[in-house]
């Protein structure tokens, strides 16, 4: 016991900068975590309030689940959810590294943090905010988009009742809002690579590229996968202001921007049913638990040092 009080004391500091955030996953992540009982009961409100309600609300099994599996849009809230993040994290992971490598090749160090505080800037705007910008560009009046078709004759397009071009819309935003954040880690990865190793690449007459594929990359690939294993982990998490604040909730777009987030808000929104919120909240937890297990496992077939855990 005397021991891990010298370690609490040697280590205060650290735990103290560890606290926050501590703290922020105790009070929003696990505190709630019994509420997901919700998922099977139909919730009714209660005179003795919000805790009353669930222990009084009647128990339905998998009946929640059974709506959520068998409503029209089904199979096209899954699609959309699952093929959106696996581009974002295939693209997400290609753009970050490399960004992270050009501003790490900058040899103007004061040059390198306005470019970077430039793209890390994005990711602290709301998406509400976002969607005005996006808006003042794809406004069918006087978005600029259409004033510059309109200078070469082009006729102006109604983007929001146009599917087609949503996916890349979305995919864009996305990239544009997270890349550079992503990058900084990897860029704090890069930065702690021995200099040594690329001074004996130069000696041996290594190039930048070389120097990059043999060196970088390799070096920095455990924290890659890392990256790569939980963000497989939110594959059945759609981030909620892209897919609801961007498109401003049109509705010949649902078909390309609904995704299981966004139709749980709308179910909750007409039906107010807290169930169904709930399963798809439990469902995902649990795919997305499967799937980390399930990607960790893989990488540690391959490479036991380079898992997770």
């Amino acid at each position: 016991m005397q021991g891990f009080s010298k370690d609490i004391l040697k280590n205060r500091a650290f735990l103290l900068m560890v606290l926050p955030g501590a703290l922020w996953f105790l009070i929003f992540a696990y505190l709630p975590m019994p509420g997901a009982i919700l998922a099977f009961k139909q919730y009714r409100l209660d005179l003795g309030g919000f805790f009353s309600g669930i222990v009084k609300s009647e128990w339905i099994g998998l009946k929640n689940f059974e709506f959520l599996f068998r409503a029209d849009d089904a199979y096209i809230i899954t699609r959309n959810t699952v093929l959106y993040n696996l581009v974002f994290i295939a693209l997400g992971l290609v753009l970050s590294v490399t960004l992270a490598i050009i501003l790490f090749q900058i040899a103007q160090k004061k040059l390198a943090k306005l470019y970077q505080t430039a793209m890390f800037m994005p990711y602290f705007l709301s998406w509400i905010i976002v969607s005005y910008f996006v808006f003042s560009f794809l406004s069918v009046d006087r978005g600029v988009l259409n004033q510059i078709l309109a200078s070469f004759g082009v006729e102006a397009i109604n983007w929001y009742a146009e599917p087609a071009y949503w996916p890349f819309i979305l995919i864009f935003m996305n990239l544009w809002k997270g890349v550079g954040y992503s990058s900084v880690i990897y860029l704090a990865a890069i930065s702690g690579i021995d200099r040594t190793y690329y001074e004996a690449a130069m000696i041996d007459g290594a190039n930048k590229w070389q120097q990059t594929i043999k060196i970088t990359i390799p070096l920095i690939k455990p924290m890659m996968i890392i990256l790569t294993i939980l963000a497989i982990g939110g594959i059945f998490r759609a981030d909620f202001g892209l897919f609801y604040q961007i498109p401003r909730e049109s509705g010949p777009l649902f078909p390309v921007t609904n995704v299981i987030d966004t139709y749980v808000y709308r179910s909750m929104k007409v039906v107010g049913d807290f169930g169904l919120a709930a399963a798809a909240g439990f469902y995902q937890s649990v795919v997305g638990f499967i799937l980390v297990l399930a990607a960790n496992w893989t990488v540690k077939k391959v490479n036991d040092d380079q898992a997770l855990f």
